[in-house]
């Protein structure tokens, strides 16, 4: 399991575009994670964030991207060390020059999870 939610604010509509960022995100875990998250169990979603504040509330243009990943415990340190600090690099290479245009704050945040699922697509997967 490895699901990313990814949130940004509203006022970034138009400055880039989601879609290649989730896409970046879930191949990144399929292609470089070395085979840690099951391909079946990884989601990457987006959340456009619209009530918000940020810092002191005073700037309108002050925008945020945060990634969220819970995933499924067991991972060692040094793996989750090394993995999301190469992601996170990739995710700010990503969003290129969006820092130099506008106030900007960018956080990826990492747990482990502990849950109860269902998932048949996983079966699906092998009979591919």
């Amino acid at each position: 399991m490895a699901h990313a939610i990814v949130e940004w604010t509203a006022n970034l509509q138009g400055e880039f575009e989601i879609r290649p960022l989730l896409e970046l995100i879930a191949q990144d875990m399929r292609d470089n994670a070395g085979g840690v998250f099951p391909v079946g169990g990884i989601r990457v979603r987006g959340v456009c964030v619209t009530d918000y504040i940020i810092a002191d509330g005073a700037e309108p243009r002050d925008a945020f991207i945060n990634v969220d990943v819970k995933m499924g415990e067991g991972r060692s340190p040094s793996f989750r060390r090394a993995y999301f600090d190469a992601l996170s690099a990739r995710i700010v290479a990503h969003l290129g020059d969006l820092f130099t245009r506008r106030p900007l704050a960018f956080s990826m945040y990492v747990t482990e999870a502990e849950g109860w699922k269902h998932n048949n697509i996983h079966t699906r997967l092998r009979k591919a």
